[in-house]
């Protein structure tokens, strides 16, 4: 034992040896342990948390422009201060994001279900695109799920069941196309559906129907296929608000909607197919607030029980053919405010009872046969803001009180038989807007005070037996654009106070008794587009200044005692196109100067004009518009006489011509080196920095540039070509130029009007042009390349259309170049355009002012959409737009809209339809020849009824082998102009349409 003691083994002396490194290792490195322990904390407590770990993720796969996200930092402990982040109080966990409104962009991110706890979840309003992801249906606890207004594709996901504690539900304003999968039915839970605005083309599902927590129902807006209203959706007894507007729904109206009793907010069917009666049981619903079934084929008698209707605001029946008598019940719904009932076939009396309603605002009843008298108590007791029963047969005088509450805006009585005098109550009501009360029977005077109302905009008082004359207070009727006067028994004299309706375009008071001279300060309305005083007994000269009315476009001075000479200055009216100075005592020659202009109405007939008619004024057209003239002479005409001294007068003319090239080839020398003396002056003029002092300003001035697309130029390159030189137009909102940079790009530059201080004059839609434009992404609208803004100055700076507008081309007298295939070509890219527009861009967007001059020509003759100044977001997720005030240009305006200050989709339908008429006719919109107040719609329609309309309503200027085409183009026009929106296709059909009629050989003449 001791020898093993005294010599341990080899195992033993290993121990020993460990140990004693160890101990030794204890006494070189034992006080860096509390460091080391104090690190290894440190980076536990700084360690990625999953949940900021996923958000992260949502962030990277984002692009977000406006910095929402910057305060998501990976370096956090917790996301729960984050921007759109929401903890559970108890557990600090996420259970809610909301990421709407942000502007954000990307593919829709589904890394998001990683968060257990999420039970809301909200992007709407981005610009979130792809397809619906899978992954998404994880999130099983989610309560809430909001992707609208995004740009989201392809179908609605067939595994939402999957999601079984979802009560809210929004897809709307996306680009879903498919059908509504059967799962959407398996949610117990769901309280919300909006689907609203997508491109779902299959029918409305009855699966919808066991959703028995519904409450809200939103289909809305979307192409489905034709298809009736599943009678299953009657048994979601705790709806309150179901909006199926414009569904392509025909059949009847199911009667299980009776059963709503719970409907609150909105029943909405409008704009459908839908034919048959109204039940009845939809008129006893007692918490309804608001019904619209406008845009139907109904038929048959309004119910008349409605007595349950209790809570009822507002009630729209119109545009159906709905028959009978408006029902007495109607005058017991306390709670209306509005009533339209307009374009049915209703018959008897106005209700007068209707008095009795102390809320009704908006009474609309035109285009029925009603009969009898209105109420005369209309007014006492309720504050009327519209009230509209034109087009009917209806007699007796106007009631006194429509203005008592102070807030009458819309007056419209016209088409009736109303007799006596017009109240002088309406003389104060400050509060009109449009007053239109043509063909009826009134008389008496017009009340002054009408005349001052600051915010009249239309007055049409035309077609009656008023007499008296206009009042000198016109001049405060500052708003006023139309003011409408002939067939009355006015006289006295016009008032010069006119000239200070700055606003004024359209002066028409023809076929009255005025006398005197024509005012001189006529020449201050720069507006002035049509100015009509004939058949009065107005004497004197037709003075010069008129003339300064730059935008004159008819001139009508008939059957008056004007004497004088027919001013050279009407030369200068580059727009006038329609000239009347017959049946007057004009003396002298007619002006070379008029022969410029290009008129589709001229007569100077039976007037004391003499010698020769200028040649450019020989025309088929104008035969009978010299007779009367015994003095005048010309070649070509049949009324006119030969010149006696045709020959004498060549002679002359052949020598002042010589004389005036010998005086050419003196003064040519001099005015040559003039020029050049001018010309370097200029230039000097402009190197030395002055160049009107317009660049030093505007280099001096703090512009703000905001680009949408990549430019390789700046703003200070457009400002330098803002030469008046470079105007290739002038319009009411401003002056465009052409500038050519230095790159040799050329651009178009839109220079608003201002008002000094940078704001808009007159609303000419800066915002509205910027928010609109600089968004869209299409080869056929015009491409905004950038905006440009200091305090007083705004340029809007666009890719150069070089063949100008349509209308330009159209008008021009060389528009025989436009062959159909080019026209057709025309007409399918603005369609195109325009179905991006309404279908494929989110939220849709409504031009409001398509007409050939906003359809821009590049070098290939490749449409362009342009001039989005009145364009406005459709409200993707309601209705239409409702106006203050009419917009829009005579001739393109459809018929509902200046009844209804409503526009919609049908409303740029219909314009676009009237420009498919202009490509087909080569005519304006509204011509002299098409009569008073018929505009190319109505004519085209009159003239298909006579034997030869193809040969007088096709363009001679197109080769008859394209006519086959043209009648093709010409029945889409049709359907687009027709009278009620819900008969007008889509735009998407409407580029179908053209598609199919596209021209057989390219190179169609």
């Amino acid at each position: 034992m001791s020898n093993v003691q005294a010599f341990p083994s080899d195992k033993q002396q290993r121990k020993r040896r460990s140990r004693s490194a160890m101990a030794s290792f204890k006494e070189q490195h034992c006080s860096w342990a509390p460091l080391l322990m104090l690190l290894y904390v440190l980076h536990k407590a700084h360690a990625v948390s999953p949940e900021v770990r996923v958000l992260i993720e949502v962030k990277k796969s984002l692009q977000d422009p406006n910095g929402f996200l910057s305060n998501w930092r990976e370096t956090d402990n917790t996301p729960c201060g984050w921007s759109g982040v929401t903890c559970n109080p108890s557990t600090q966990l996420v259970d809610s994001v909301d990421l709407s409104n942000m502007g954000l962009y990307g593919p829709l991110p589904s890394v998001i279900c990683e968060l257990q706890n999420l039970t809301f979840y909200n992007v709407g309003n981005n610009y979130l695109g792809g397809r619906f992801p899978d992954k998404l249906l994880d999130c099983s606890r989610l309560e809430y799920l909001n992707l609208s207004q995004n740009l989201l594709v392809g179908f609605l996901p067939d595994g939402i069941a999957r999601l079984q504690s979802l009560r809210h539900l929004d897809f709307c304003g996306n680009n879903f196309t498919g059908q509504i999968p059967p799962e959407f039915g398996d949610l117990p839970l769901l309280e919300s559906l909006n689907l609203t605005n997508n491109l779902l083309n299959a029918t409305i599902p009855s699966h919808l129907g066991k959703l028995s927590n519904l409450k809200w129902l939103d289909l809305a807006y979307n192409p489905y296929a034709p298809g009736v209203i599943p009678q299953e959706l009657g048994n979601l007894s705790q709806l309150l608000n179901l909006h199926l507007a414009m569904a392509n729904l025909m059949g009847s109206i199911p009667q299980s909607f009776g059963n709503l009793t719970q409907l609150t907010f909105f029943l909405d069917l409008s704009q459908n197919n839908l034919q048959g009666s109204i039940p009845p049981g939809i008129m006893s619903l007692p918490k309804l607030n608001k019904m619209e079934l406008y845009s139907n084929n109904l038929s048959g008698p309004i119910p008349s029980d409605m007595r349950n209707l209790l809570s009822i605001t507002e009630i729209d029946l119109s545009g159906n053919g709905l028959s009978g008598s408006i029902p007495n019940d109607i005058t017991e719904l306390k709670t209306l405010e509005l009533l339209h009932l307009w374009e049915n076939h209703l018959v008897g009396e106005v209700p007068p009872g209707l008095a009795d309603l102390p809320k009704l605002s908006k009474l609309r009843l035109f285009g029925n046969n009603l009969t009898g008298g209105l109420p005369q108590k209309l007014g006492d007791h309720s504050p009327f803001l519209y009230f509209d029963v034109s087009q009917n047969s209806l007699s007796g005088p106007v009631p006194a009180n429509l203005c008592r509450g102070g807030k009458l805006e819309e007056f419209i009585l016209f088409s009736n038989r109303f007799t006596g005098i017009l109240p002088d109550n309406y003389g104060n009501c400050s509060s009109l807007f449009r007053v239109l009360l043509n063909g009826n029977n009134l008389g008496g005077p017009i009340p002054s005070g009408i005349w001052r109302s600051p915010h009249l905009y239309i007055v049409d008082l035309s077609d009656n037996s008023f007499q008296g004359g206009i009042a000198p207070e016109v001049g405060a009727a500052i708003n006023l654009s139309t003011l409408i006067l002939t067939n009355n028994n006015l006289n006295g004299t016009i008032p010069p106070e006119i000239s200070k309706l700055s606003m004024l375009t359209k002066l028409m008071v023809g076929e009255n008794r005025f006398s005197g001279a024509i005012p001189l300060q006529l020449g201050n309305l720069s507006a002035l587009n049509v100015l009509s005083l004939s058949s009065n007994q107005l004497s004197g000269i037709i003075p010069k200044e008129i003339f300064n009315c730059h935008q004159l476009s008819q001139l009508n001075l008939s059957h008056n005692s004007l004497m004088g000479s027919v001013p050279s200055a009407i030369g200068s009216l580059s727009v006038l196109t329609a000239l009347d100075l017959s049946h007057n005592q004009l003396s002298g020659a007619i002006p070379p100067e008029l022969q410029k202009l290009r008129f589709s109405l001229f007569d100077v007939s039976f007037n004391n004009l003499t010698g020769p008619v200028p040649e450019g004024l020989i025309n088929a057209a104008f035969s009978t518009s010299f007779t009367g003239n015994s003095g005048l002479c010309g070649q070509g005409v049949q009324t006119l006489k030969p010149c006696p001294e045709v020959a004498a007068y060549i002679t002359r003319k052949a020598g002042r011509k010589a004389s005036k090239l010998l005086l050419c080839a003196v003064f040519g020398t001099i005015a040559v080196a003039a020029l050049f003396l001018i010309v370097g002056s200029f230039l000097l003029f402009r190197n030395h920095g002055f160049y009107f002092n317009l660049r030093d300003r505007y280099e001096t001035t703090v512009w703000s540039l905001t680009s949408f697309h990549k430019l390789g130029f700046s703003e200070y390159e457009v400002l330098g070509c803002l030469d008046e030189d470079n105007i290739i137009g002038i319009g009411g909102a401003g002056k465009v130029y052409k500038a050519t940079l230095s790159n040799g790009q050329e651009v178009a530059v839109k220079k608003l009007w201002t008002d000094g201080k940078g704001n808009d004059s007159n609303d000419y839609g800066f915002n509205a042009e910027v928010e609109t434009l600089g968004k869209l992404r299409h080869k056929n609208i015009v491409k905004l390349l950038c905006c440009c803004s200091c305090n007083d100055a705004k340029l809007l700076v666009y890719e150069l259309m070089a063949n100008g507008s349509l209308r330009d081309q159209l008008q021009n007298s060389k528009a025989s170049t436009l062959n159909w295939a080019i026209r057709y070509k025309i007409a399918l890219g603005a369609a195109e355009g325009l179905a991006y527009l309404h279908h494929d861009y989110s939220p849709p967007v409504l031009h409001c002012d398509v007409k050939s001059s906003n359809i821009l020509l590049d070098l290939d003759y490749e449409a362009h959409v342009a001039d989005f100044g009145l364009a406005k977001i459709l409200q993707a997720c309601g209705k239409g737009v409702s106006l203050s005030s009419i917009h829009g240009t005579c001739g393109y305006m459809a018929p509902e809209y200046a009844y209804t200050l409503r526009v919609t989709e049908k409303s740029d339908i219909y314009s676009f339809g009237v420009v498919l008429m202009e490509l087909v006719t080569g005519k304006m919109p509204v011509e002299p020849q098409f009569g008073d107040g018929v505009d190319i719609v109505k004519w085209i329609f009159g003239k298909i009824h006579t034997k030869n309309w193809v040969q007088d309503i096709l363009d001679p200027r197109i080769s008859v082998a394209s006519h086959e085409e043209m009648l093709l183009v010409l029945r889409v026009a049709f359907l687009c102009t027709s009278a009620l929106p819900i008969q007008r296709p889509s735009m998407r059909e409407v580029v179908q349409m053209l598609q199919e009629a596209r021209p057989k050989h390219s190179k169609t003449g």
